[in-house]
């Protein structure tokens, strides 16, 4: 007992609660991604407030609204791009580097026309002026052939590059297509395989990529916030490492052989004389450099203010030209650190500056470690310091390590350009300290209001148990002595969800007038007093059982009643015992069919022991069977003076509607079925049950799996048991036997000749023996040999006939003596096509006892929809 208040106190202790709140800080800022997300808009911040200068050397000229407004629609003709490049290429730029896509041919209808007119002429002959019309023709065809203008352009340039994208994910063994050769010029030595896997590549139309220098991917890698801050200098193309277009430009403009490109993962990128930072799959993070002035980075000029040269091209020389679409509706944009939106050209002169300026910010491996180590000094800082401390100096001293935390990694970002990630260290000491300081307040007011409070939350968790327990009413009481709060409120509101699951609308009215009388607007009581009432008022009431009603079930808002632990969901019909309701089992959630019996409602006294007797000994005698075509039983119990029987939910239907003679069965389906029950009912007399009940209302048939079962043992008796009842008749007269009807004692023989009735139902439509009266129908039984049931149905065939007459013999000795000899009669008729002489019907016996101990083999059949 001494060490109760110890371990108190070792859960109060300041160092322990800063470990739970460090740890669990920590794992919900990783786990839910807040410190990560935090963290990229952190380096936004700082990376735009860097003081880093753009390269001069680059410039954009942009396909803008001017130039779409004056040249026209987009896309335009290819010769104005020819036209600049031409215009450009006099200027002698360091580069011309395209993001503008050519990956399909642009042909002009007016040189469809002129080609269908040069082969007419060829095929009218040669003409006084051929030569004339000849040159004329090729004059044409080298007019409007846009795409051979624009080739023989960059061609012309020599220094123009070109783009092409590819879709991220698992690069495959091959690339799409081949690049040309000096497409690698930017290449590397390491294998593609530390690179970012690329497939499906874009590739510019081969006439222009063989004109062009080269090229590179344009590909964004965004962050999961939709951020561009990576920029991949290769990424792996089936293979081979294709540089992006900024480094392509930059080697293009330095006139860098493949020699000058080195790339050391773990150490970065080497262009030269010029060193990136980069990780080891060689992804960079450049600097998108900040608008100043209300101007952007770098210089961009009009497509067409250079294409009619209001612009000089002469401005360009020794430049890296980009060339791309900013106008609206023209490409895709992308938000970048720092900036809401740029677009791909845009974005490649920021990154082909940061190679040249190198501007690339580093993350080295160093920095990992240093944010560990910062956790641990905060959580250290949490267990073993701050609980020392008063709370002024406390606040201080957190103030001046957030200060510090936060202050180093952007003083590191803007003038180191090195990524130290220390925000999670930063969060975890203020969630810490808000924590600590919290507990200790939380202590304070607990002792002064603790034992207040005792005797309420007492009272409270009493309830609680009691409520657990299902002592309703009791619980009821112990909340009311609760002082009122939303807590009190809830658990309130919970038992009168209780007592709608109990059918007891009364009490659960009740208790929503009690959350009324505190609270009118808690959640959706007035709503719930209106149905409580209805439904109070509406239920009719037996001997204090509430009946289920359909609107208990329709009504959504209105908890769905429970029995036991079972929630009932719905009514599937009424059986001989009482209603059938399915359930669901909360506990593995397992849906069952639950039936019921109001056992007060129909006796009383020593008839209602008796009855609750025998309603519980049928769940002990159908609990023993399990056998795959019985309906196996699962729990048994009593609430309220209303029994019930869970048992497995079978699926399809009864067979009464294939006893119609226009909804008959297939012969062979019939026979397979009966079968199956004969193996059944063996299964069940061996363990000395007998159904006396068997009718195709308890034969259970799914047409999709073919699967049977045997239902309702609900008046099945223990055949060498002291209860059974001589005398007492029990079971649906059109099949029972002879025996049972004269009140004699009954075997598993007399279950055979019910089943021998619905086997001639199934299979004529018509029951074997009919009368006007109740007296008719046993006398007939009891002394009449059913019709043939050839004469019901001609197509059945004699053997079939015998073996119906042997199954419904008023003798029990003249019948099948066991299911399993039923079953093989049935099996070698439908294996036979009905090739069974007479002789052998009657000579089929089983060896009984093999069959306890190995199960009988069932010959294959033909598929049951089929007709004999």
């Amino acid at each position: 007992m001494a060490s109760a208040p110890k371990n108190r106190a070792f859960w109060r202790t300041d160092w322990f609660v800063g470990l739970l709140v460090s740890a669990v800080a920590t794992v919900a800022l990783l786990t839910t991604g807040l410190a990560a997300s935090l963290e990229l808009r952190f380096y936004d911040i700082a990376s735009a407030s860097k003081a880093r200068l753009p390269s001069d050397q680059i410039a954009i000229i942009a396909i803008d609204d001017l130039s779409v407004s004056k040249l026209g629609r987009w896309p335009w003709p290819r010769n104005y791009h020819a036209e600049l490049i031409d215009l450009l290429a006099q200027a002698q730029p360091a580069a011309i580097v395209q993001t503008i896509f050519f990956f399909e041919p642009q042909l002009d209808t007016g040189l469809v026309h002129i080609q269908k007119l040069k082969a007419l002429m060829a095929e009218a002959g040669e003409m006084a002026n051929q030569e004339a019309i000849d040159k004329a023709f090729a004059e044409a065809e080298i007019a409007l052939n846009h795409d051979a203008a624009l080739a023989q352009s960059i061609r012309g340039a020599g220094n123009v590059l070109l783009p092409v994208v590819f879709k991220w994910g698992v690069a495959r063994s091959a690339p799409d297509r081949s690049l040309p050769e000096f497409w690698m010029r930017a290449g590397v030595s390491v294998s593609a395989t530390d690179f970012f896997p690329a497939e499906q590549g874009q590739f510019p139309m081969d006439e222009l990529s063989q004109a062009s220098a080269g090229g590179g991917h344009l590909n964004q890698m965004l962050d999961p916030d939709g951020v561009v801050r990576t920029e991949p200098l290769w990424i792996n193309a089936g293979g081979k490492a294709v540089p992006s277009l900024a480094l392509s430009a930059v080697v293009q403009a330095l006139d860098l052989s493949a020699t000058d490109v080195r790339f050391v993962p773990g150490k970065g990128l080497q262009l030269g004389n010029l060193h990136i930072a980069t990780d080891e799959h060689a992804s960079m993070l450049p600097q998108f450099y900040a608008t100043r002035n209300g101007k952007p980075a770098f210089p961009v000029t009009s497509f067409y203010d250079v294409l009619t040269q209001k612009v000089p091209a002469a401005k360009y020389q020794g430049k890296i030209v980009i060339i791309g679409a900013t106008a609206a509706g023209i490409g895709v944009q992308f938000p970048v650190a720092g900036q809401m939106a740029l677009s791909p050209a845009e974005t490649t002169a920021h990154v082909t500056s940061s190679l040249l300026e190198q501007h690339a910010t580093s993350q080295p491996a160093w920095a990992d470690w240093v944010g560990v180590i910062a956790l641990l000094l905060v959580s250290a800082y949490l267990m073993g310091v701050l609980g020392t401390l008063s709370a002024p100096v406390a606040a201080m001293l957190t103030a001046l390590a957030l200060v510090g935390l936060v202050g180093g990694e952007y003083l590191l970002l803007v003038n180191s350009a090195v990524w130290v990630k220390l925000l999670l260290p930063a969060m975890v000491l203020a969630i810490g300290h808000i924590g600590l300081t919290t507990k200790r307040f939380w202590m304070v007011e607990l002792g002064k209001t603790q034992s207040d409070a005792e005797s309420a939350e007492a009272n409270r968790m009493m309830g609680l148990a009691l409520q657990g327990q299902g002592q309703l009413d009791m619980a009821f009481d112990r909340f009311r002595r609760v002082p009122a709060s939303d807590a009190v409120r809830e658990n309130l509101y919970q038992l009168a969800l209780d007592f709608e699951r109990k059918r007891q609308f009364n009490k659960a009215l009740a208790v929503y007038e009690y959350i009324a009388a505190q609270d009118p607007e808690f959640k959706d009581v007035k709503l719930k007093r209106v149905q409580a009432q209805r439904l109070s008022n509406s239920i009719v009431m037996r001997r204090d059982e509430k009946l289920i009603t359909a609107a208990v079930f329709e009504n959504e808002t209105i908890e769905k009643p429970t029995l036991g632990r079972y929630t009932l969901d719905a009514e599937l019909g009424k059986g001989a015992m009482g209603v059938v309701y399915r359930g669901l089992d909360p506990k593995i959630g397992r849906v069952v069919a639950l039936k019921t019996m109001a056992l007060a409602e129909e006796f009383s006294g020593d008839e209602l022991v008796d009855a609750r007797a025998r309603f519980f000994r049928e769940a002990e005698t159908a609990g023993r069977l399990q056998h795959p075509n019985i309906v196996t039983i699962f729990d048994a119990g009593e609430e309220s003076d209303l029994a019930y029987i869970a048992m497995e939910f079978v699926g399809g239907t009864d067979l009464v509607k294939h006893t119609k003679p226009e909804n008959l069965l297939p012969v062979v389906t019939v026979l397979s079925i009966v079968s199956r029950v004969s193996l059944a009912l063996d299964y069940a007399h061996r363990q000395q049950v007998v159904h006396r009940d068997i009718k195709p209302a308890n034969i259970m048939f799914e047409p999709d799996t073919n699967a049977v079962k045997v239902t309702d043992f609900g008046i099945a008796r223990i055949s060498d048991s002291y209860k059974t009842k001589t005398g007492l008749v029990l079971g649906t007269p059109s099949f029972m036997s002879p025996e049972q009807l004269a009140g004699a004692s009954a075997d598993g023989r007399s279950d055979l000749y019910s089943l021998g009735v619905t086997l001639y139902q199934l299979l004529t439509g018509v029951l074997p023996f009919r009368g006007d009266s109740m007296a008719e129908l046993m006398y007939k039984i009891t002394h009449e040999e059913a019709v043939d049931v050839r004469l019901r149905r001609p197509d059945l065939t004699e053997e079939l006939a015998r073996l119906v007459q042997r199954a419904v013999m008023k003798a029990p000795e003249a019948r099948f003596q066991t299911g399993a000899e039923f079953a093989l009669c049935l099996e070698k008729y439908i294996t036979n096509q009905g090739n069974i002489s007479p002789e052998a019907v009657q000579a089929v016996t089983v060896d009984i006892t093999m069959q306890n101990t190995i199960p009988l083999k069932r010959p294959a059949r033909p598929a049951p929809d089929i007709e004999i």
